[in-house]
């Protein structure tokens, strides 16, 4: 079955606001010790990882697969910084998108 890629994007809006709603107020610290927020972080980042009308789409590909398939090595840290860094410019982007 194929993904429709406007429903792909509306889908990665409501994940970039979930990562951000999950990891509001909390320090890095916070979320690496928060198992059930980690898993529902890595979760929306499965999701962000279908919409491929996105910039660095690529990227972010190889990112969602390391989630799904190599889980026993994400790196809390580098997922905090993507959270920090990358989830509102890509919110932004994909509102931009979805216009």
């Amino acid at each position: 079955m194929q993904h429709d890629p406007i429903v792909a994007v509306e889908d990665a809006i409501r994940a970039c606001q979930l990562i951000l709603e999950f990891t509001g107020g909390m320090k890095e610290a916070e979320y690496c010790a928060d198992l059930k927020t980690k898993a529902a972080v890595e979760r929306e980042f499965e999701i962000i990882g279908e919409a491929e009308r996105i910039d660095n789409w690529k990227e972010i590909i190889g990112f969602r697969n390391v989630i799904a398939h190599s889980y026993d090595v994400v790196e809390d840290e580098i997922v905090w910084d993507s959270i920090q860094r990358n989830i509102p410019v890509l919110l932004e982007q994909l509102k931009n998108i979805n216009k």
